[in-house]
């Protein structure tokens, strides 16, 4: 019901359209019909002497096949039209549905299982209301015809082909209910394996380097066997039932002939008749076959789109509340007050966190991996919403103004920072979408990157790939620190933001940061902690608490786990928790 439910409601902005291809495949459906009609009466006509009639009849003929050309001509037309408009449509909604999910979904989500999904629930359900229209529809018309010609002709064979329509109709839906959980096994399968591709190529390079070709294929070829099982059981059964079926419309065939044949013996049928029984059983039993074959092809498509819907059909965890509110940032004060988290399956990390940032402060985060940095501003960033407690910006609960504008004033630089596979103005650009070339350019200069940018074949119109891999890792991080610096947030957190630079690089970017900083409010987590000599305070995370608060010296003096930390700093990172005893 979803599937269906989704269609209707995603096609019902453009059902003009629908309504013209069925209005054309109307006129198709009688033509099919009145075709073999008019070869009837052709025939009667030849074989009656001084009969005169035979040239209005192909006049009539002329009009039909030209009546069929303008019908044709408008259910192409419609058809594109539609085509054009509804994917566009479908795009966007598919696209909003998706990216309104949380950052978790992506976190448990193969990258590459969602595009198959958004590819079947796109491409596919065009295809389901095309053949719902252009097979079933048609071919309901098509039949209805069939048996009022036929009632013409003896009621026999209405009768008869109306009962084996029946009997084939019911055993093409025992069929399709037969193996409609085989096609739903082979969607599933089939996504798996995209998932699994795209999480092979996405990770080529350690492929590569750990030279595991070999062990990617045999997992390749673990993953599809539940693809090539379901594809043999299908296709067996379905080899099987088609046999059945053949079976069938041989026996049938050879049925109506027999009777037919008889007639004519007796006199009670005409050539024509004759002519026009057989070529309407004929084009019944191609109908009936293509049917049955487009049932599997729909079931299949079907299964897909539900199975893609089912990923759809989730509620975001993350939502804005009705008539929320933009954020407005006119100091950047940041406070959490009695929050509580943890992840799901998971001990609680945060207990009653209660934290006061003040405007323009700089702050820097410390810690063990784990200890909850990086949770703290991913909290703040909304990625996550803390299950009790409040978090607040400038006196405005984050969970009462609108993601969009939260995440507007916080300017972010990532630790390992992901690109777009789009030229390096673009991806700098993101940082403000409305800004000039000689704005970006400025940002970049910032940033240090304009000097590995002008040296580039395409300068800033080079693609940097996928993720930025054509790039190393400090010309990424260079260009998120110059989309950050384009995008001049009230509130800016680095996470990292020089950890990939060399020393002079790191030396050169310092006081372009710190400019970028000033009378800002700054959250910097640091390994290095070399870094953090000039914030405003320091905040030591142990175990989702903050332990330690306060300046770097102050926090030295107390000879507790900051100082720890410091002494036992090589080369100004942090060693792992478990050797700090060493």
């Amino acid at each position: 019901m979803q599937t269906l439910r989704f269609i209707l409601q995603s096609a019902n902005s453009y059902r003009s359209y629908l309504w013209g291809i069925f209005f054309a495949i109307f006129l198709i459906a009688i033509d099919a019909n009145l075709r073999p009609y008019l070869v009837k009466e052709l025939i009667n006509t030849a074989v009656t002497p001084g009969s005169s009639n035979i040239w209005g009849l192909v006049c009539i003929y002329a009009v039909s096949q030209f009546l069929m050309v303008l019908a044709w001509r408008l259910s192409d037309w419609c058809a594109s039209t539609f085509n054009g408009y509804y994917r566009t449509n479908l795009a966007a909604s598919l696209d909003s549905k998706v990216s309104a999910y949380s950052y978790s979904f992506f976190q448990n989500n193969l990258s590459g299982s969602i595009v198959a999904k958004i590819n079947d629930a796109f491409s596919l359900t065009l295809n389901i209301i095309f053949t719902a229209q252009y097979q079933f529809v048609q071919f309901f018309l098509t039949a209805l015809i069939t048996l009022v010609l036929l009632a013409q002709v003896h009621i026999f064979f209405t009768l008869a082909l109306l009962l084996w329509m029946i009997v084939f109709s019911l055993m093409t839906i025992f069929g399709i209910k037969k193996v409609t959980p085989l096609m739903k096994r082979y969607a599933q399968s089939k996504s798996k394996i995209f998932g699994h591709l795209a999480d092979y190529f996405t990770n080529m390079l350690n492929a590569k380097l750990f030279a595991a070709s070999d062990f990617e294929m045999n997992r390749l070829h673990d993953v599809s066997g539940d693809y090539i099982e379901s594809t043999k059981k299908q296709g067996y059964f379905l080899m099987n039932f088609y046999f059945v079926q053949g079976i069938i419309v041989s026996v049938y065939t050879l049925g109506f002939l027999f009777f037919l044949i008889h007639l004519q013996n007796q006199k009670v049928i005409t050539p024509g008749d004759f002519a026009l029984v057989f070529m309407l059983n004929l084009r019944m039993f191609e109908k009936l076959f293509e049917l049955s074959h487009q049932l599997r092809e729909f079931t299949v498509n079907w299964g897909a789109v539900d199975q893609a819907l089912d990923m759809l059909k989730g509620i975001p965890e993350i939502t804005d509340i009705p008539n929320a509110k933009s954020l407005k940032v006119p100091k950047g004060q940041i406070i959490f007050d009695k929050v509580r988290f943890h992840y799901k399956g998971t001990e609680p990390l945060f207990n009653d966190l209660s934290i006061s940032i003040e405007p323009g402060q700089k702050v820097g985060l410390v810690g063990y991996s784990g200890g909850g940095k990086s949770t703290f501003v991913n909290l703040i960033l909304r990625l996550y919403d803390c299950s009790s407690g409040h978090i607040s910006i400038d006196d405005q609960d984050i969970k009462h103004v609108t993601q969009d504008s939260l995440r507007r004033h916080i300017g972010m630089i990532p630790q390992d920072p992901s690109l777009f596979h789009r030229s390096l103005m673009d991806n700098i650009r993101y940082g403000d979408i409305d800004a000039s070339d000689a704005e970006v350019m400025q940002a970049a200069k910032r940033a240090h990157a304009h000097e590995f940018i002008s040296k580039l074949a395409r300068g800033y119109e080079s693609l940097v790939g996928e993720r930025g891999v054509k790039l190393s890792g400090g010309q990424r991080q260079r260009i998120a620190i110059a989309r950050a610096m384009l995008k001049n947030a009230p509130i800016l957190i680095l996470d990292e933001a020089t950890s990939q630079l060399d020393s002079l690089t790191e030396n050169d970017i310092q006081d372009s940061l710190w400019e970028l900083m000033d009378q800002k409010t700054a959250i910097v987590i640091a390994h290095r902690l070399s870094t953090l000599l000039h914030m405003d305070r320091i905040l030591v995370f142990d175990n989702g608490a903050i332990v330690e608060d306060g300046t770097h010296q102050k926090l030295l003096s107390k000879n507790t786990l900051y100082k720890t930390l410091w002494d036992a700093q090589v080369g100004g990172f942090l060693p792992d928790k478990e050797s700090k005893n060493l």
